[in-house]
């Protein structure tokens, strides 16, 4: 009997769906305090998931979900630069 290869689930941090992990979006605080997103999923610090898509990213910014996962205060130049790589990626 051949075993069933387990697939990684994650949660949205804005709307709290659970996801494979390859669905969603990983962002990343580095020790240097940087936070930017991870397209390979590997990126050594910190990782918070995000769905896809532009509303999950607004919800997450609303109600400050990044701030809360990474325990600093996020700029609004990081939310910028995480949303223009969003529209991107769409």
């Amino acid at each position: 009997m051949q075993k069933v290869k387990k697939i990684p689930q994650r949660k949205c941090i804005a709307c709290q769906d659970r996801d494979n992990k390859k669905e969603l979006i990983r962002i990343v605080k580095n020790k240097e305090g940087q936070i930017f997103l991870d397209k390979t999923g590997k990126a050594n610090g910190r990782g918070a998931y995000i769905c896809n898509c532009r509303e999950c990213l607004e919800k997450a910014i609303k109600s400050k979900a990044l701030n809360r996962a990474f325990k600093i205060d996020v700029a609004d130049e990081v939310y910028e630069g995480l949303m223009k790589e969003i529209d991107d990626n769409e």
